[in-house]
């Protein structure tokens, strides 16, 4: 299997939490890897001075040395969309990104992880619409 496809059927389409979104295409039972995360490996500091250009970021930090910049990725987990209440989690291992079902997900339901704090500080409105919703990314 290509590992930069998902393990799982998924679509990226529009999102009413915020411009593209990716949804399930089937069935994704509770703790299964969903995919992955994929794009250039880059310095902290350098994923740094990216975000500040950018209102929309695909960047996580996978060490306190290197980020994946996935804004140039053809990878449909890149439009997993921030939620106070997500179906996925987002975890690092072996400097890769991965995403894993919290619960189960029904086919056409939003994947959403919390991607906890951002280069937005907290200036940001969120707009996952979550009753728990903090109101701020």
């Amino acid at each position: 299997m290509n590992p930069s496809v998902p393990k799982f059927a998924v679509v990226v389409q529009p999102s009413p939490i915020d411009g593209m979104g990716v949804f399930a295409a089937e069935p994704i039972p509770a703790y299964k890897k969903i995919g992955e995360l994929r794009g250039e490996s880059i310095s902290v500091r350098e994923a740094r001075r990216r975000a500040k250009r950018q209102q929309r970021i695909m960047i996580v930090e996978v060490s306190d040395k290197r980020a994946i910049d996935a804004s140039q990725s053809q990878d449909a987990m890149r439009y997993t969309n921030h939620s106070c209440s997500p179906n996925t989690v987002l975890r690092i291992r072996q400097g890769r990104v991965e995403f894993y079902a919290l619960r189960p997900i029904a086919p056409g339901e939003e994947l959403t992880a919390n991607y906890g704090e951002t280069h937005h500080e907290g200036t940001l409105p969120c707009r996952c619409g979550a009753p728990n919703c903090q109101g701020r990314i």
